[in-house]
């Protein structure tokens, strides 16, 4: 089994090396940082941790970030790609579990839920519009795919090879909608989707989508799902 472990890196020279510790050693040799054109540190932060750093030529977006680490997996015939973002948000310890799940073939595509409860999720500093915002859009999907998932907006995913090449990348948002139009279309398609229940932070040096910038998302989400209507799936 070939892992090919993605941090996704934009200013996070504080919190790099946090998240690369983390990561189960196992993994550690696996490591790519997708830099995102950052403006401080993160790439030297890289290369003083012995880590492989691509570093991009433009500021690409989420979406944009993950579609080129995604087209070197490929090129490099990897087995199973995890997700894990560099602001330590998402507890990275979890990662070799949640490779498990796809390297053994059970699920094509797990996720981290960070939604286990409402008292959890507060207390770990989710603010309370983001976790209203995801709530709202998790239900509006979970009735348009007749899914059951506690979340649909989830940035510590798992995927399998087969999942990654039968998408269609260049239709999916360079933004952070990227994170639904994967999940919308592995859904479609039939592969097999699973969640874990995974711990998050949010604190100083963490990203964190704005209200203006939550609206923005709920739009494309919801554009996005309306490509695949219930009618013509069932």
């Amino acid at each position: 089994m070939k892992p090919f472990v993605m941090v996704l890196a934009y200013n996070v020279e504080k919190t790099l090396a946090k998240t690369f510790e983390a990561i189960p050693d196992s993994l550690k040799p696996y490591v790519v940082v997708g830099n995102n054109v950052s403006s401080d540190r993160t790439a030297d932060v890289a290369r003083e941790l012995g880590v492989r750093c691509i570093t991009h030529e433009k500021n690409s977006g989420y979406g944009g970030n993950l579609k080129r680490l995604f087209k070197v997996f490929v090129e490099e015939d990897h087995d199973v790609a995890i997700e894990i973002h560099g602001d330590y948000q998402y507890e990275p310890s979890l990662a070799d579990l949640m490779v498990q799940y796809v390297a053994r073939g059970h699920y094509d595509l797990i996720q981290g839920n960070r939604i286990r409860t409402r008292k959890e999720a507060l207390r770990g500093g989710m603010p309370l519009y983001r976790w209203l915002g995801n709530r709202t859009l998790t239900l509006f999907e979970n009735l348009w795919f007749g899914t059951t998932f506690g979340e649909w907006h989830s940035g510590m995913r798992c995927y399998s090879k087969p999942l990654i090449r039968a998408m269609p990348m260049d239709r999916f948002s360079d933004t952070h909608a990227f994170a639904s139009d994967i999940m919308m279309e592995a859904v479609a398609q039939g592969f097999r989707v699973g969640e874990v229940p995974c711990p998050v932070r949010y604190e100083e040096d963490s990203s964190s989508v704005d209200v203006p910038g939550l609206f923005k998302y709920t739009f494309n989400t919801v554009r996005s799902a309306f490509r695949y209507p219930p009618w013509q799936r069932w």
